[in-house]
């Protein structure tokens, strides 16, 4: 019994059998879904659309983390995924070699180095301005849409590049590469923020930044590399998404994805108060966000109502999570009479059942 409480009190039980539920009910549907098939040497199924589908999340939501361990929030990630979208597909167009190796790897790294760059500028307005990380990241936000429109002068812009394609659609081995990618950089944020002092420095700061910096810790210096990380993953996301359909779309592209890389982050147990911060609970609430969207289709939800449906499944984790929230179930399941008061307090014998006899306050005791 007592390992079950002790498995039923892991902030990782309730997301993971949350997941598990969602993948039982997909199946009950649709029997194939957790079928892997090989087609044309390339794996297909219900699973690998999970992850293929969640690979720009993911990335959103590991710079995310970062992010909100150091105390802080990015609500630009969408903005940023548009605008590398936008910079990769308006190279390629204007190319005169659309096709070319050398026109892709210009695509990407002007994407990617336009991302880092607007990382480091919420970086600089939460770490040096002290503006507070959700104004600062409200304000590219807001405007880091206008900016991908006028890179695309208002419009769709479609490409056509193979190459590109394969970034977002596209399979290395028989496996997406989108996963792969996702999962090389999942693997080296991992490393480096677990088997160096980094992590532990980013943790710091989240705790307590006056105190990180009287202790020696460059705090400036941890602020610009978190938001300039998560700008990076929000550009090579947007590479991944605007290369799946092979056009920038601004006004779409990354819509709401922060509020999905939030939820994703908090699922996993990492705190939005900063300090310690979970890459596995992150992964796994990557999962249970992305499955949830492929379930809404395969159980025939209406597309208006979605949002609601994922606020009620995330709402219910959320309490099942909450430690205030099991207490009091506890306490509501507990028989009325059941609290330790009983007899003992009296101090008789109550072993039959029974209570002791009052003693009047007043009583002699004889001799």
């Amino acid at each position: 019994m007592n390992a079950v409480s002790a498995l039923l009190r892991q902030r990782l039980f309730w997301p993971f059998a949350a997941l598990v539920a969602l993948l039982v009910a997909d199946v009950r549907r649709t029997p194939t879904f957790l079928t892997i098939r090989v087609q044309d040497g390339h794996l297909f199924g219900g699973p690998v659309d999970i992850l293929r589908n969640g690979a720009p999340l993911l990335l959103v939501a590991l710079g995310m983390t970062l992010v909100i361990a150091t105390r802080g929030i990015d609500l630009s990630v969408g903005a940023v995924l548009a605008i590398s979208g936008a910079i990769a597909c308006t190279v390629i167009s204007t190319s005169a070699h659309p096709g070319q190796p050398g026109t892709l790897l210009l695509a990407v790294a002007l994407a990617c180095g336009a991302s880092v760059v607007l990382g480091l500028v919420n970086g600089f307005l939460v770490a040096v301005a002290g503006i507070q990380p959700i104004i600062a990241t409200l304000i590219l936000m807001t405007a880091g849409r206008g900016v991908a429109m006028l890179i695309t002068e208002g419009q769709i812009t479609t490409i056509t590049s193979p190459a590109y394609r394969t970034i977002g659609a596209g399979f290395w081995l028989g496996v997406p590469a989108a996963v792969i990618i996702a999962g090389l950089i999942l693997a080296a944020v991992a490393v480096g923020t677990r088997r160096t002092a980094l992590g532990m420095l980013v943790e710091s700061v989240g705790v307590n930044p006056e105190a990180s910096r009287l202790a020696g810790v460059r705090s400036v210096s941890i602020l610009l590399a978190v938001y300039a990380a998560s700008g990076l993953f929000a550009g090579i996301a947007g590479l991944m998404v605007s290369s799946n359909v092979m056009a920038a779309d601004a006004n779409n592209a990354g819509l709401f994805i922060e509020l999905d890389a939030i939820l994703a982050v908090v699922l996993g147990g990492t705190l939005l108060t900063g300090g310690r911060f979970s890459l596995r609970g992150t992964l796994l609430g990557v999962l249970v966000i992305q499955t949830l969207s492929i379930s809404v289709t395969i159980q025939g939800i209406s597309g208006a109502v979605t949002p609601l449906f994922k606020a009620i499944v995330v709402i219910a984790v959320f309490l099942l999570q909450s430690p205030a929230a099991r207490e009091r179930l506890r306490v509501r399941r507990r028989p009325a009479g059941g609290s330790a008061s009983g007899g003992s307090a009296s101090g008789g014998d109550t072993s039959d059942g029974g209570s002791a006899p009052a003693v009047p306050l007043n009583a002699k005791v004889a001799n």
